[in-house]
């Protein structure tokens, strides 16, 4: 299999901490996906009036599209060059699916924060889960555009570079790093960084450094807004001392520390 980012994509990933891949997917499994979703979404898709929530969240669809969509060979290839050749899972499921609807009314979950890795105390409770500077348990935060999104249909909001910050954050942290509300309490004292949207045609994906502070937003646009956000999870732990070759995820934290 051929690589499919280039040396300079390569290089804006370890930078500015995502990469942004069009046409991941093809438009006709994100058709299949939605129309799945919609039976699960208590609204009308033909009658915006019943579209009275600002978000709904769904989650774990383990049907063909979605499994099909995560397991493209041009994203198998990506996931090699961005995090190493047979130190990922597949992605068998499409994991937490916040569908977004146009909406005056705020959400309530449009903080800036980085996902979590690994479980914390109480297995159940993904506040309390956590994220080391190993990036313990996630390889990539992905951001799989199941419909059009432009830039009022309320694209997930990245910090340019925030990888590097947070790696900061978490190395004096150890190996238990620090919990999911931690850390999202924290980037506040992070620098400014410029602002970058998640916006793209249906079958884009954003394959971004799990360090990445991002933020979700209203919805100010017309058409509801399905996007997929599934970790990629690792087979074995990165690698940030030591001996290399380094894949990118680990690069960037190592030039973060200053290796």
């Amino acid at each position: 299999m051929h690589n499919i980012l280039n040396s300079q994509q390569i290089q804006s990933f370890i930078t500015e901490g995502f990469v942004r891949v069009d046409n991941a997917f093809s438009i006709d499994l994100a058709s299949e996906a939605r129309h799945i979703l919609w039976k699960d979404i208590p609204a009308d898709p033909n009658d915006s009036s019943t579209w009275t929530h600002p978000v709904i969240w769904l989650g774990m669809y383990t049907q063909q599209p979605f499994v099909k969509a995560a397991n493209t060979d041009v994203l198998h290839s990506a996931f090699d060059q961005l995090v190493g050749k047979g130190k990922w899972i597949p992605c068998m499921s499409m994991g937490a699916f916040p569908v977004r609807f146009p909406s005056v009314i705020d959400s309530g979950d449009t903080g800036w924060h980085v996902d979590a890795g690994f479980a914390g105390a109480d297995p159940n409770d993904y506040f309390a889960a956590r994220i080391n500077v190993q990036s313990k348990g996630r390889g990539l935060l992905m951001l799989f555009l199941f419909s059009d999104v432009g830039e009022r249909d309320a694209p997930t909001r990245l910090l340019k570079g925030s990888h590097l910050d947070v790696a900061g954050l978490l190395e004096p942290e150890g190996e238990e790093g620090l919990s999911f509300m931690e850390l999202a309490s924290r980037t506040s004292e992070l620098p400014n960084r410029e602002e970058a949207l998640a916006t793209g045609r249906a079958g884009t994906v954003y394959l971004c450094h799990p360090f990445l502070v991002h933020a979700a937003q209203r919805h100010r646009g017309i058409e509801p807004k399905f996007m997929a956000q599934p970790p990629l999870l690792l087979r074995s732990d990165f690698n940030i001392e030591g001996l290399g070759p380094f894949s990118p995820v680990e690069e960037a934290i190592r030039v973060a520390l200053g290796y």
